[in-house]
């Protein structure tokens, strides 16, 4: 498995998202400029040009025609995919962190970090279908918990918002109300920040990998805690693959905990493990730095992964990767 060198970005990744049909790839990183990506061959095939600051996230409509992108510039941009045109802006008070659209693409959830005096909040924005009609008003807004929300996503039938940050607490939300419904408990949850957070292909449950160098597998409806994936470094990045029982951990020291001189120059690896049986199957080495962002390809044949040093690393599975036996 030879990976392909994506060479686009002039800082550090921060997230990465397969549209649906797995053909493109978009990347978001420090460098204030999202990027497309052929998911096949690594060919670059556009970037959106608009935010002035780091863009922590994104996400793709159903039907690839927009791009979401939640930036330290405190707005979230919609984008025309094709074109790359800025199609609107919605502007915030503090750096928006989070971004999700709903099932049917028209909500999305922005989650936008604590400054000054704010507090992290959740926003739920109305996606409308023709961009000259879009507005900035929030149909709903949950002030949220101390810390930063790093993550949130739309719950099953977009009934409710799960949310995850700095404070280790997952959330479960009423989309309709703003109110609480769930939280994890100190028992069985994480103990440090959670970094990232991923749903299943069926939406049935999710992943959340944090610095307390683990992943945790939940139940998306009831909060239950599945199955648990230890490491031994911080965990920044989580995916799980569509096709096969497998998740993938990406993650590394912090970066100014990296000395230049390293030994392990490209041994940051993403790590493979049984989403069964919790037990570590194999891993992939190859970033200079932690790996801030990983993705599955819809298809389960590939996946990628970006990295604290600037590159994305596109993967496609070798034959025996899909008859690997415990």
């Amino acid at each position: 498995m030879r990976p392909i060198l994506m060479k686009g970005h002039e800082r550090p990744l921060t997230f990465l998202k397969y549209n649906r049909d797995g053909d493109l790839l978009f990347s978001c990183a420090k460098d204030h400029t999202p990027t497309v990506w052929f998911a096949d061959n690594g060919e670059r095939l556009g970037t959106y040009r608009g935010h002035n600051g780091a863009v922590w996230s994104c996400d793709v409509s159903r039907d690839s025609l927009r791009l979401v992108t939640a930036s330290a510039d405190q707005t979230a941009k919609l984008w025309n995919v094709q074109t790359g045109a800025q199609l609107f802006s919605f502007n915030f008070g503090s750096p928006a962190r989070s971004v999700d659209f709903s099932v049917g693409d028209k909500l999305a959830v922005i989650t936008t970090d604590p400054f000054m005096e704010l507090s992290s909040a959740i926003h739920v924005k109305r996606i409308a279908k023709d961009p000259s009609e879009q507005i900035g008003e929030s149909v709903l807004v949950i002030k949220g918990p101390q810390g930063r929300i790093n993550r949130a996503v739309w719950g099953p039938l977009n009934k409710t918002i799960i949310s995850a940050g700095e404070d280790a607490v997952i959330r479960i939300w009423d989309s309709e109300t703003g109110k609480l419904l769930e939280e994890s408990d100190k028992e069985n949850g994480h103990r440090k920040t959670i970094t990232s957070l991923c749903k299943s292909a069926d939406g049935s449950h999710f992943l959340t990998g944090s610095l307390d160098k683990s992943a945790k597998l939940w139940d998306i409806r009831s909060l239950t805690l599945i199955k648990t994936y230890v490491t031994e470094r911080p965990v920044n990045a989580v995916a799980m693959s569509p096709l096969l029982d497998h998740v993938v951990l990406g993650g590394g020291q912090d970066a100014s905990a990296v000395t230049t001189t390293d030994h392990r120059a490209g041994k940051f690896e993403a790590k493979f493990f049984d989403k069964i049986l919790q037990e570590e199957i194999g891993g992939v080495k190859g970033h200079f730095g932690p790996i801030n962002a990983l993705a599955f390809n819809p298809d389960g044949k590939s996946f990628s992964s970006g990295g604290e040093d600037g590159y994305v690393r596109l993967h496609h599975f070798d034959a025996d990767y899909f008859n690997i036996k415990i």
